[in-house]
């Protein structure tokens, strides 16, 4: 039907068009969408991204929208502005979320009517991160959410996908998909941006022996060995690794 881009921080996309159901994935300020169908309260929806279809909350977004830069901080306080000074709102936007600039001035943009960010959490849109790991790195110690893709709860394939989504480069969005999308990696020995998949999980080597991961049973962003974590899922989970494969391949 027509495209629209979600004018909030962040916004759950749902499995069926109630609140109850599982959330599958979220959606980020700025984020290019197409509106499916309508139904009492909800939109079934298409991301524009990585084409991941789901039902979202129905309310008015933007129409038409072109970012010029994008939030390059783990969150990036939303600000209110009175009588020429600046007062920190509880909301934030998200990393690698798109704004337009309304008006800037040394320090702050403003984004849209009285709601600043600070210039220094930006970079222009078409900026391209080459240190993978950096990215990465930023939702150390985050919250695993399953579904999430922000510092206040993340999953595994969102842990991975948010590095090609910051540089706008397709990566799917499920690690079932990613397994598909990904090319088996020739090498058994594992290297920094290896990435690993099991059945339902994956992550990414840091080097050769350390492993980064959303880790639901610790339920955090952490850091393992690599070789200690490929045995402990094999315990817990009786899942044997599936497929190594490299972020540089992509």
């Amino acid at each position: 039907m027509e495209n629209n881009f979600l004018n909030i921080p962040v916004s759950n996309i749902y499995t069926k068009p109630n609140i109850r159901s599982e959330v599958c994935t979220q959606i980020l300020y700025g984020e290019k969408f197409e509106i499916l169908s309508k139904k009492k309260g909800w939109f079934k929806i298409k991301t524009y991204f990585d084409n991941y279809i789901g039902y979202i909350r129905k309310q008015k977004f933007r129409k038409n929208f072109k970012p010029q830069l994008k939030i390059f901080k783990s969150k990036s306080r939303i600000y209110i502005k009175k009588k020429n000074k600046f007062y920190p709102s509880n909301n934030f936007l998200y990393f690698a979320s798109g704004i337009s600039i309304l008006s800037k001035n040394r320090k702050y943009l403003e984004f849209e009517k009285n709601k600043w960010i600070k210039k220094k959490d930006t970079k222009i849109i078409n900026h391209y991160e080459k240190n993978y790991l950096k990215i990465i790195k930023l939702f150390l110690n985050s919250k695993y959410v399953w579904g999430g893709k922000t510092l206040d709860g993340i999953d595994c394939s969102a842990l991975i996908q948010i590095y090609f989504y910051y540089n706008r480069i397709f990566f799917p969005r499920d690690s079932k998909d990613q397994f598909k999308y990904c090319k088996k990696k020739r090498s058994k020995n594992f290297d920094k941006g290896d990435i690993i998949f099991w059945k339902g999980h994956v992550g990414m080597c840091l080097n050769k022996s350390r492993f980064i991961h959303a880790y639901g049973p610790r339920k955090k962003v952490l850091i393992m060995p690599t070789n200690k974590t490929i045995k402990l899922i094999e315990k817990t989970a009786n899942l044997k690794v599936k497929k190594v494969s490299n972020i540089k391949k992509y």
